[in-house]
């Protein structure tokens, strides 16, 4: 249906090889497999506190519960994000408050709207690296510091993606991230939560796996007989299947992540000259604080488009697009709740209605950008 797909999911006869040794070697649940899985991608992160889990969502269930996130407590987040960054808090208990974005050039959180935003109950700050883009984490994590309150980095969208010089999702007190089929580091379904410290990653992987003091694979290999529960935890575990294609990715996640960079630096060359469209983050390198994932190619229609007009004659094309995203407070779960606080949003309501996701994957061509600019030229005349 799509001659050029919005995302494409880059498995070929290594990661199937690498499943079937898996299933070969009789043991499937959290193993060997999944430790080397840890271990690599916390080599690649700077990190020796990385723990494989289910997805991103247990990841942002696990730092919210490991930070004692709970009944009475605010967790301020961006409204622009996908809504795991606010439920897992609410199913902690707490009350969101959303931020607004820093606007068109850059469509992550504000710091100052943050720090409007704290109260005495704000129990954490969860950011959120949209696009594979850093947040201004240095203001951010002054506001944090200054005030006591913990830094949840959801990045989701940014493996290996730095800022100045250290990996997103290491920077706060926990990070998250997700390796989704459609992520740059795609397993299925599956995610990665990191700690600042060590008290921090031993509470998350008690919590991963029901509060136990040993595990499966320990009493498999005569390692423990038995086990006590030492707190009231959740089953996170990821399996050796996901694992093992995890291993297999990270080898290709580096290059992958440079071609990504080719080809927004080219989306943005050709799009430059097409009147009224933005350009999230294409000074963003002129800035000098880091590297982009380059996740997906947002951009930002001219105002008065029908976004829903150009999505169709998009799709007449060949090209599927995408928004990202319907912001939480749009929602009527979220809209109608008394737990979410929704005010003060004028920045993210008025661009959220703008943005278009175009394709972005590393299999995609010169040719491919090319084809998609044009049809987004001749959409939005």
């Amino acid at each position: 249906m799509w001659k050029i797909p919005l995302s494409d999911l880059s498995f070929g006869p290594e990661e199937a090889e690498a499943a079937r040794q898996v299933v070969a070697s009789g043991w499937l649940t959290m193993g060997e497999r999944t430790a080397q899985f840890e271990q690599k991608l916390g080599e690649a992160l700077g990190t020796p506190r990385v723990l494989a889990v289910t997805n991103c969502t247990a990841a942002l269930h696990l730092a919210y519960t490991a930070l004692s996130v709970g009944p009475g407590d605010e967790v301020i987040c961006p409204s622009l994000t996908f809504v795991a960054t606010a439920n897992a808090a609410l199913l902690c208990g707490a009350d969101v408050v959303l931020a607004d974005v820093v606007g068109e050039g850059d469509l992550g959180v504000d710091p100052a709207d943050i720090a409007r935003k704290i109260t005495p109950r704000t129990r954490a700050i969860a950011v959120v690296h949209y696009a594979g883009y850093p947040c201004d984490m240095d203001a951010i994590s002054a506001i944090a510091a200054e005030r006591g309150i913990a830094v949840v980095e959801d990045a989701a969208h940014a493996p290996l993606a730095t800022y100045r010089g250290k990996a997103l999702g290491t920077l706060g007190d926990v990070g998250c991230l997700s390796f989704f089929s459609n992520k740059n580091l795609a397993v299925g379904e599956g995610g990665a939560v990191i700690a600042r410290d060590d008290a921090l990653h031993a509470r998350m992987r008690l919590l991963r796996a029901h509060g136990m003091t040993t595990l499966t694979l320990d009493r498999h290999k005569g390692h423990a007989f038995t086990y006590d529960v030492v707190d009231a935890g959740m089953n996170y575990r990821i399996d050796e299947i996901r694992s093992a294609i995890g291993l297999v990715q990270l080898g290709r996640l580096a290059a992958g992540n440079a071609r990504r960079r080719a080809l927004a630096a080219r989306y943005h060359e050709r799009l430059a000259a097409v009147r009224g469209v933005g350009l999230p983050y294409r000074d963003f390198y002129a800035r000098g604080v880091g590297e982009s994932s380059h996740h997906i190619m947002p951009v930002l229609l001219p105002e008065g488009a029908s976004r829903e007009a150009v999505m169709e004659a998009m799709k007449a094309r060949g090209v599927q697009t995408s928004v990202h995203y319907i912001p939480i407070h749009r929602f009527s779960h979220h809209g109608a709740s008394n737990r979410v606080r929704k005010e003060g949003l004028a920045r993210t309501d008025a661009i959220a209605g703008r943005e278009l996701t175009l394709p972005l994957h590393p299999r995609m061509q010169d040719a491919d950008v090319d084809a998609v600019c044009e049809a987004l030229a001749a959409s939005v005349r």
